[in-house]
């Protein structure tokens, strides 16, 4: 017994752990270049950890992303909620569309908000309060035309997106009227009901060619209530004669900023409950139907989608947003109310879809919402491009690979697969792309999956 107890001491004794000194001993026996591997080793390591990709953690189990409500006859809820009640407000500060604005102005320190550009020249920006001072000038003007600072004084706006279609808008939420958006695929007959179904006395238009289309609609008698038209582009003098005819003032953005800023006025806030904006249908199915849009509405939409987003997209001032579908439509108005309530800018583009590649090359957004449309001619075109069977094997192989990252929850565009491959495609959008956001329409899996791949954002 006594051997054996013995031996197993032996035993342990050769393998217990070395000494500290032990292995200062050993170290200082290696060569210098052995030593100088260990530390290149190390190095890389600690490296590779630190830099490594982390994979994002969905919010909420993506098998049960809803909820049913206890007693609420089969109505559910989003998984990311605690409680069955309604998410209506993600900052006790922003209740309606004005308080998104204003703080945007203190998360931004008075940032850039708004930004233009001329042809082939870089974007030229004004500020978070240049813009709530015309706003404050275009709501005040109104007002001096007899106009009422309240929820059922309406204001129409026909216009591509541009930096004065914020404007007008923030001077209606200023004063507490409501804006109703028009837009050109409406057609002259379903605008001109719009105008007598609402009652609306005052039309901003960004070109003089809408002008003349309402008009035309006021000469041949069918719009009876229209008494002012801005205009925000430089227009014939004939324009004005003409209008006079009508009974009608026609009057430019410069006059209307320039009024305001004469005979300024205290705002007069909205409350949640108050109307902010009618946006009428397409009237495909007989006469435009309003849909009367609350600013708690906004709010709570608003809200929505930063709850949604919080755990994997966080929108700061450091962010931009590149703004080309319409703003008539509330997919594109959610959108900027998101950024301008984290203070981030808004680009516009030129008006001309042709030189949407331009623009997001010299503006390189962050934030770039689209229409699958856009996504189909995107995937298409990259195709397209892989016009050898080496250049679509390795394009298969490339998003295979970066597809499998987004499987186990990176998304990256740093990859191998990104220098070698994507780099042109992510270039393409400014290089800086982080967030896209798609919605009006379905789009295919494949399609979308893709686009994640090769653009190394999140959707």
């Amino acid at each position: 017994m006594q051997p054996i107890t013995m031996q197993a001491h032996e035993l342990f004794r050769h393998l217990r752990m070395p000494e500290l000194g032990d292995v200062r001993q050993y170290v200082r026996t290696l060569p210098t270049n052995t030593l100088m591997g260990f530390g290149a080793f190390a190095a890389l390591t600690t490296y590779w950890y630190a830099t490594r990709p982390k994979a994002l953690k969905p919010p909420c189990d993506l098998a049960v992303q809803s909820v049913e409500i206890e007693g609420g006859e089969h109505a559910r809820r989003s998984a990311l909620l605690d409680n069955d009640e309604p998410f209506v407000y993600y900052y006790d500060d922003v209740r309606t569309a004005y308080e998104i604005f204003q703080r945007g102005i203190q998360v931004s320190n008075n940032g850039p908000c708004l930004g233009v550009r001329k042809p082939n020249q870089p974007y030229e920006w004004i500020s978070y309060k240049e813009v709530a001072e015309k706003a404050e000038c275009v709501g005040s003007a109104l007002l001096n035309r007899g106009l009422k600072p309240s929820s059922d004084q309406f204001i129409g706006l026909f216009s591509q997106n541009r930096p004065e279609w914020v404007i007008v808008e923030q001077g209606c939420y200023t004063y507490s009227m409501v804006l109703v958006p028009l837009y050109d695929t409406l057609g002259a007959d379903a605008i001109t009901f719009i105008l007598n179904k609402a009652d609306i006395t005052v039309v901003f238009c960004d070109k003089s060619e809408k002008a003349e289309l309402l008009l035309d609609s006021t000469e041949k008698g069918e719009i009876s209530v229209l008494k002012t038209i801005v205009i925000m582009d430089p227009f014939d003098r004939d324009l004005v004669a003409r209008g006079k005819k009508c009974s009608i003032d026609i009057i430019s953005m410069k006059e209307i900023e320039v009024s305001g800023r004469a005979h300024k006025r205290k705002p007069v806030l909205p409350q949640t409950e108050d109307l902010a904006i009618i946006c009428f249908t397409s009237g495909t199915t007989g006469h435009p139907k309003g849909a009367m849009i609350t600013h708690r509405n906004i709010v709570s939409n608003m809200s929505a989608f930063v709850k949604a987003t919080e755990t994997g997209y966080k929108t700061s001032p450091s962010d931009t947003h590149i703004s080309f579908l319409p703003l008539a439509h509330m997919f594109e108005r959610i959108v900027q109310c998101v950024i301008l309530c984290h203070g981030a800018r808004i680009g516009f583009f030129q008006g001309d879809i042709r030189l949407l590649m331009d623009d997001l090359k010299t503006l390189q957004p962050t934030v770039f919402p689209v229409v699958p449309r856009l996504l189909n001619r995107m995937f298409d075109k990259i195709f397209q491009q892989a016009n050898t069977s080496f250049k679509r094997w390795m394009l298969d192989f490339a998003s295979k690979r970066k597809e499998a990252e987004l499987r186990s929850g990176i998304i990256r565009n740093n990859s191998l697969w990104d220098k070698m491959i994507f780099h042109k495609v992510q270039a393409n959008l400014g290089g800086k792309v982080k967030l896209m956001i798609t919605g009006a329409a379905p789009v295919s899996a494949n399609v979308l999956t893709f686009l994640r791949a090769a653009l190394g954002c999140q959707f």
